[in-house]
Formats: structure tokens, C-alpha cells, sequence
């Protein structure tokens, strides 16, 4: 098939004009790749690697009043705080919950205030629900958070400059406990995370089934006392993120 002088004109600008949405496409989904564990690990400083003498505990997805004060109790027994990452909604549903958290010393950092994912969001969503959940952090709370986990884990370069804007440290983890699924139980989990539990890891658990299969949070709570004995055992210290020392 050929094609006369006015077609190739015509192509030309289309061929260039579909070339420039692929890289906008790239540059806005690129910092995803975080996602991978082998990227997270060319990025410590981002899987959020700390100090070889601590673990970071942490907790995503609520305030939830249906879960959230039993891990809260749990956490009181065994001496330990932990950084929640909480969803803008469940915050403004919940503020007292919010209050509760932080006056038992644990910090709280932004997840955000649905769990959307940020790759197909419309274009300035993610990054003014971004700003409007870390504004409830600092109102409920009186403190400005510091970190910002995405939902999935998944970043994008409007959430990393959201993130940047609003004074927020985006932060992964470096093993999480699978206790989000149905089939997840106490022993599931012990087992998913012993592997990374070593001086300066962040765990990633969850403090309600709100996002996850329903009762699935029975799961980490029940796996809670072994992980933080696990890692007292082996002298490590167990707390928040603001502890840690992430690099």
C-alpha cells in the first residue's frame, strides 16, 4: 500500500502526538515499579530500611472501631507503639479513634482517603485527597504526619509530588504478613514474615478487614505477640516509624 505526501504529513504528527502520551504514561506510572521487591531494594531508604538494631511496626487501612481498639489493647499489653496508616475516610468517620491512637503514643502517617489506586485515578484526584487526609491528620490529632504509604503500595509521580508538597515521606515496607486474605491465619502470617525479620525492616500488617477479606484481621492480631517476642528474642527493638531511622 503507499501512501501520497498529505498521508505522511498527516501520520507524522499522529505518530508524535501518540509518542509524547506514551511518555507522559511513563513518567506518571514509572515510580509504580517501587512496587517489585527488587526495586524496593535498590530504594532502602523508601522500602523503609532503619537502624539494624529496630523493626518498624505498622499497621494500614483504618481507624476502625470494630478492630482497631483490640490491636490497640494488644499493642498496650505487650509495651509497644507502632505507626497506623490511616484512610481519610475512616478518620473522619472515627476521630476519636484518631485521638485514641495518639495518645497512646503511636504515630499516624497518611494512606490516603480511599483505597484507590493511584495509576487509574483521574488526573489531580489522588493528589487533593492526598493533601485532604494529611489537613484531618493534623486537625484530629494536633500533629502534622510524616509519612505517606500509598494504597497497593502503589506510587505515581503525582502522589510522590502530593506527597512532597504536603511535608510527607512516602515510605513501603520490606515484608509484609499476607494477613489481608481470606485464607490468612495467625500461623500464615508468622510464617510469611519470619524471613524479614531481621534489624531495620518495616512490617506491614493491617488493623481491620475494611479493604481486605472479611475477618481477616483476627489473623495479625493473633500474630502479633510472636512477631514482636520474635524480634525481642533476637534484641531487636520494636516501634514506630519516627524510630526507626530510615535512611
Amino acid at each position: 500500500m503507499t501512501w501520497g505526501n498529505g498521508g505522511t504529513r498527516r501520520i507524522g504528527p499522529a505518530l508524535g502526538g501518540l509518542a509524547g502520551l506514551a511518555g507522559l504514561a511513563l513518567l506518571h506510572a514509572g515510580p509504580a515499579a517501587t512496587w517489585l521487591p527488587a526495586v524496593r531494594r535498590l530504594l532502602p531508604g523508601l522500602a523503609g530500611v532503619g537502624a539494624d538494631t529496630h523493626v518498624a511496626l505498622t499497621f494500614d487501612d483504618g481507624p476502625d472501631p470494630r478492630t482497631t481498639p483490640r490491636f490497640l489493647a494488644e499493642l498496650e499489653r505487650l509495651g509497644c507503639r507502632a505507626t497506623f496508616f490511616v484512610l481519610g475516610e475512616m478518620l473522619d468517620r472515627h476521630p476519636e479513634l484518631g485521638r485514641r491512637i495518639a495518645a497512646g503514643g503511636h504515630e499516624i502517617g497518611v494512606h490516603g482517603w480511599h483505597h484507590d489506586n493511584a495509576l487509574v485515578a483521574r488526573p489531580g484526584r489522588m493528589a487533593a485527597e492526598l493533601g485532604r487526609a494529611a489537613d484531618l491528620v493534623a486537625a484530629v490529632t494536633g500533629a502534622a504526619p510524616g509519612w505517606y504509604r500509598p494504597p497497593y503500595g502503589v506510587l505515581s509521580a503525582e502522589t510522590l509530588i502530593a506527597a512532597r508538597l504536603h511535608g510527607l515521606r512516602p515510605v513501603l515496607w520490606t515484608v509484609w504478613g499476607r494477613d489481608w486474605t481470606r485464607s490468612a491465619s495467625p500461623d500464615s502470617v508468622v510464617a510469611a514474615m519470619t524471613p524479614g525479620l531481621r534489624g531495620g525492616a518495616t512490617l506491614l500488617l493491617h488493623d481491620t478487614d475494611h479493604t481486605s477479606a472479611p475477618g481477616s484481621w483476627r489473623a495479625a492480631l493473633g500474630a502479633l505477640p510472636r512477631l514482636v517476642g520474635a524480634c525481642r528474642s533476637a534484641g531487636l527493638r520494636v516501634g514506630p516509624l519516627r524510630d526507626h531511622g530510615v535512611c
